[in-house]
């Protein structure tokens, strides 16, 4: 798709302001298009931010890679920008913002508070644009990846053409070989260079990773999730089983709204998401039904329900038998 023509379906930003719809949306083209020109046309290769003094930058390149760390030195509105020709990786290690709003071309806007440990992708060729009003100030990490670099293979070179943007996920493997390369380049430690270059290299393998479940064996369900979003949706009800977990919760993972995460949730499972965690909360709670050592009121309680006769109601609900009864019936 022409990258102009997808800035053009960009959805409304939300802003501090109270524009109307109609103004955000023309507001978001206009500050795109200038951000794609300023990109492609005077090769703009790292994120422009606004005011420049408002941040402390700084950086380290060696082939195939920049990095840049970015410290907020006071508090006030700062907007960051770009639309470049590398792919850009951020990392956020702290930031919690009183307000804003971020936007990555292909996906809804975000106006997450807490930034802290969250990580963002744009593709090379993809707009991206920020502006927070910092209740902390923010430590961002930058990595500009040369799109050349992931196409080592034939393979790698059609996934590297197909990367996805993702805005605020976390993955841990990611992380701690970020805040490693950070750590470094703020060491400026000569003898370190090799290993520096050899981190970048693992972090590209990262990126690559967590796109490959998009072009895996999964075939993904028309109108559903795709096969990556199923499993981080499902990994997270499985880790938090008996906690409540709020739909906005789920779909801010995968990059969705919630209403439309509700839709292809449904889609590709035959269910909404409550019953799903429903439904699995009563497979749970089976197999520890079927260790005697536990009582039935313990094994509601591990699957997120304080009260036993709630407990009890959606067990038989489910299963047409009582906790007991079940147990019973598997002597």
């Amino acid at each position: 798709m022409d990258t102009l023509t997808s800035i053009g379906s960009f959805r409304t930003v939300v802003d501090s302001g109270g524009f109307s719809e109609i103004q955000n949306r023309t507001n978001l083209n206009a500050s795109c298009q200038s951000i794609q020109m300023t990109a492609y046309h005077t090769a703009v290769q790292v994120a422009q931010v606004s005011p420049h003094d408002a941040v402390r930058r700084q950086s380290e390149s060696w082939p195939g890679m920049t990095v840049e760390i970015v410290e907020a030195n006071r508090r006030g509105r700062i907007e960051y920008r770009y639309c470049g020709p590398r792919h850009m990786l951020l990392v956020h290690e702290r930031g919690l913002r009183h307000a804003g709003c971020t936007v990555v071309e292909g996906l809804l806007p975000s106006t997450l508070k807490d930034c802290s440990r969250n990580i963002v992708f744009v593709p090379a060729g993809y707009c991206y644009h920020d502006w927070h009003e910092p209740r902390t100030l923010s430590r961002v990490a930058f990595f500009y990846v040369d799109p050349t670099q992931l196409a080592t293979t034939p393979e790698s070179k059609l996934l590297s053409a197909s990367l996805a943007p993702r805005l605020f996920f976390r993955d841990d493997a990611i992380m701690e070989t970020a805040l490693k390369l950070v750590r470094l380049i703020e060491s400026s430690r000569p003898d370190d260079r090799r290993y520096l270059e050899a981190l970048g290299v693992v972090l590209v393998h990262e990126l690559m990773r967590i796109n490959e479940g998009r072009h895996g064996t999964e075939a993904n369900v028309k109108g559903g999730l795709a096969a990556w979003q199923r499993r981080k949706a499902v990994a997270y009800i499985e880790q938090h089983l008996g906690e409540h977990i709020s739909l906005a919760e789920l779909a801010q993972m995968v990059g969705l709204s919630p209403c439309y995460f509700c839709r292809a949730f449904r889609q590709s499972f035959g269910i909404p998401p409550q019953r799903y965690q429903l439904s699995q909360r009563i497979e749970r709670a089976k197999t520890l039904l079927a260790k005697h050592a536990v009582s039935v009121t313990d094994v509601g309680l591990s699957v997120g329900y304080n009260d036993a006769s709630a407990f009890y109601s959606a067990f038989r609900r489910v299963t047409g038998l009582t906790p007991s009864g079940y147990r019973r019936n598997i002597c």
